[in-house]
């Protein structure tokens, strides 16, 4: 039997926590995107080949290192054709500061293969995306989502730890691809532009709130119905009197950090990726 989401106590596992409180993850997740989503230039597009540029370029690269590259990359080649015919390394110039000069390559050689051989059109479904040079699950999954609509998850960092923190929290290691896979199947809605809506904004809240070394606990709005949160505040509510009292010492549950790593805090600098 599930339990309440603004409960202290130990969340249920599996599916059925997840189905539980999947309209709720929704409608909160979406509901702050609406109203904290940063105005991305990638954003502003469904063109697949600036799509794709993105997307290489934000392969381990911060979003504001990379929106300089972005604007000036596309400046110099504004159509696939006109990156298809440019030499190597005027590709590599272009690239230059970047860093991961191997994104650059395998971005020409995916222009050159779908101008010789797709007349030019990049393709709309995951499994021919996959077959291009540089592509992986990840980034056919954000091309065919992001400049087609298509109602696929791309799980990427971000995503993975918000679904593992907030549905998984106990799950072995040898098990959770498959879990958040599911996880992501289950949650996404159906229809195109949601489906858009629903991947950017679990992947703006990775990004900006439920980050990797620092969870902004205290302004996420899944915070309720999150498994990891809710471990934490039941942490908190059994702790000792004595160690309630006295606010500058660090608790033996406060050292212990959760899998995913969860401690409510706030932090003095900006949130970004």
């Amino acid at each position: 039997m599930g339990t309440k989401a603004n409960s202290v106590q130990v969340a249920p596992l599996g599916e059925h926590y997840l189905q539980l409180h999947a309209r709720a993850f929704r409608r909160s997740l979406l509901r702050w995107f609406g109203r904290n989503g940063r105005d991305l230039p990638w954003r502003r597009t469904r063109d697949p080949y600036h799509i794709m540029v993105s997307e290489f370029m934000l392969q381990q690269t911060q979003v504001v290192r990379v929106e300089g590259y972005y604007h000036r990359f596309l400046t110099r080649y504004p159509t696939l054709e006109d990156l298809a015919s440019a030499s190597p390394a005027m590709v590599r110039e272009s690239w230059e500061g970047l860093g991961y000069y191997r994104r650059a390559v395998n971005l020409h050689r995916l222009a050159q293969e779908v101008v010789q051989n797709r007349a030019g059109v990049i393709p709309s479904e995951t499994e021919e995306l996959r077959r291009l040079p540089g592509i992986g699950r990840y980034t056919a999954a954000a091309v065919a989502s992001f400049a087609f609509e298509r109602e696929v998850t791309p799980i990427d960092t971000n995503v993975g730890r918000v679904l593992r923190r907030v549905f998984h929290s106990r799950a072995r290691s040898r098990a959770l691809a498959r879990r958040l896979e599911r996880s992501a199947e289950m949650l996404l809605p159906r229809g195109g532009r949601k489906a858009w809506m629903f991947n950017q904004a679990i992947m703006e809240l990775g990004a900006l709130v439920c980050t990797a070394r620092v969870p902004h606990c205290e302004i996420c709005p899944v915070r309720a119905m999150c498994q990891t949160a809710v471990r934490e505040a039941r942490r908190t509510t059994l702790a000792s009197p004595r160690q309630r009292a006295q606010p500058g010492r660090e608790s033996p549950q406060s050292r212990r950090r959760s899998a995913g790593g969860l401690a409510v805090r706030r932090s003095s600098g900006p949130l970004h990726r």
